[in-house]
């Protein structure tokens, strides 16, 4: 499924009624019905129960009328609210607000302080809101009066749905510049919107429907939008069925390269991680003095030591030189987990990287060695996949963590391009950009995961795909991986789950993908 910017949509509206002759009108009736289904399961039913429902004067507007009109026919009682201006209704948002006042329902403003009275006693005794306030045109700070109305409703704590976004999120960045609506659910129209996903807005949308409205699919699915959602099925067919006669030198040779004295953890996970996703053999590369460490620790992965002069971290020629050998025979490579940030250590990791042929994945520490370095990523012999975590990514740019949460897509999408690396940035929804401009954003995931260990295990499930599949997609279907086996790590833990919880997790999400695959 893609997911759409503000201009995307606007653009699919017009095209709905001049190639396929169907009016807006058609949509927002579909619009309001499915809105005013939504918003009485929230809350289980309709009938008898009273619901607050908040126009604007744009066309989510519109579909705020068609739905109190629902509503009402499915036996609710309706105060309506509405904060626009009549006369500047586009004709469908005012047919639906024609047929609302012919069915005898008074569509209050809120223009004076009797009006905001009124407004808190409904709030009070309603059972439910419904919010079509401001749209995806949405963009900085909010006008007084819609301000004020928003605060109202969150002050009211009632169960709330938005049509379409929340309002005061951009729909474009997921911003909200000054206040936004706290939906329960928010029920997308067309396409999911990129403010869905990224920013203040993924809290603020609360649980996420999408709902086609009739408009024809070969629109929604039209190859003009470069970004979309990771799905099981969509990662299933980038992962190609094992052959009967694989071999664990076919399914892929992985050198993992990492660790440092007080993080033999993240080596671990990574290496591990590589191998429930498939890969036949894994070589864990780490600084001699936690050999015995992880040696003693890991059964299944190859350990091997390089010469650190008692250090415990990575540095030095001559451990790049057999680093470099061991890459050599390996089909790809991940380096950065608990490596440190030692100066010697990134040096290491920017001279390998030059050298290395092999594909490339870079975690945590070895993308901080590229901090102050940029220029020398476009010059890899690979192009490499970076696993970045929100503080990475924004200390790798050398800007401010609230910056690039603003408008993370359009800052991926420019340091993908720029540096000519594949970014991984993680997050409560975690986006994969490639340099060409397509993004994928995953539909998995949970608060959970937000633990330390569990971005190792995501940089090892990308490695280890290497040689199984196309090596370049490889991103989609780790990410996919990794957000499925949290999902389920945390029907079982919690917030309590663990790195390792995932990690265990990760053969059943291997096994579905695969079963989803035939």
């Amino acid at each position: 499924m893609n997911v759409s910017f503000a201009e995307d949509m606007r653009r699919i509206d017009g095209a709905v009624e001049e190639s396929y002759g169907l009016p807006a009108a058609a949509l927002m009736e579909n619009a309001g019905r499915r809105s005013a289904e939504e918003a009485a399961q929230l809350i289980g039913g309709a009938a008898g129960k009273v619901f607050a429902v908040f126009a604007g004067g744009g066309n989510n507007g519109g579909d705020a009328f068609a739905a109190a009109r629902h509503l009402i026919n499915m036996g609710a009682r309706v105060k309506m609210f509405f904060i626009g201006a009549e006369e500047r209704l586009s004709p469908a948002a005012h047919a639906m607000h024609s047929a609302l006042r012919a069915m005898g329902i008074e569509i209050r403003p809120l223009a004076g302080d009797r009006d905001w009275d009124r407004l808190r006693v409904s709030l009070r005794f309603a059972d439910a809101v419904v919010d079509g306030i401001l749209g995806t045109g949405v963009k900085g700070e909010l006008r007084k009066t819609a301000l004020r109305l928003i605060e109202e409703i969150n002050a009211a704590g009632k169960p709330t749905l938005a049509i379409d976004i929340p309002s005061g999120v951009e729909a474009d960045t997921g911003r909200i510049a000054s206040i936004a609506v706290r939906a329960d659910r928010t029920l997308a129209l067309g396409l999911p919107k990129v403010g869905h996903f990224l920013g203040q807005g993924a809290n603020a949308a609360g649980e996420l429907l999408v709902d086609d409205i009739g408009i024809p699919h070969a629109l929604l699915a039209g190859e003009g939008m470069r970004q979309s959602l990771i799905t099981q099925d969509a990662a299933a067919k980038l992962l190609p069925p094992r052959a009967r006669d694989a071999y664990k030198g076919t399914c892929g040779r992985i050198l993992v390269l990492a660790g440092s004295l007080g993080m033999t953890g993240a080596a671990a996970l990574a290496a591990e991680a590589a191998l429930r996703v498939g890969a036949g053999l894994v070589t864990l590369a780490v600084p001699e003095r936690i050999y015995p460490v992880l040696a003693a620790k890991l059964t299944e992965v190859m350990v091997v030591p390089l010469p650190d002069e008692g250090m415990g971290y990575f540095g030095g020629e001559d451990a790049r030189q057999k680093a470099l050998s061991l890459a050599a025979r390996a089909d790809a490579v991940l380096i950065g987990p608990g490596i440190g940030r030692a100066a010697e250590t990134g040096e290491f990791v920017r001279l390998f990287a030059a050298e290395v042929k092999a594909p490339l994945v870079m975690d945590a520490d070895a993308i901080a060695a590229f901090t102050g370095h940029l220029d020398a990523l476009r010059d890899l012999p690979q192009v490499p996949i970076l696993t970045p975590h929100l503080g990475e990514f924004s200390a790798l740019l050398g800007v401010e963590t609230e910056e690039a949460s603003e408008d993370l897509l359009r800052m991926a999408r420019d340091a993908a391009r720029d540096h000519q690396a594949v970014f991984v940035v993680k997050g409560a929804c975690t986006i994969v950009v490639y340099p060409d401009g397509d993004a994928f954003f995953t539909t998995c995931g949970n608060a959970g995961m937000a633990t330390a260990g569990a971005g190792d295990v995501l940089a090892g499930a990308i490695v280890g795909l290497m040689r199984q599949m196309e090596s370049g997609m490889t991103p989609i279907v780790g990410v996919w991986l990794h957000g499925y086996a949290g999902d389920r790590a945390y029907e079982k833990r919690g917030n309590g789950l663990i790195a390792g919880d995932i990690l265990k997790r990760l053969p059943r999400a291997r096994r579905e993908l695969d079963a989803a695959a035939r």
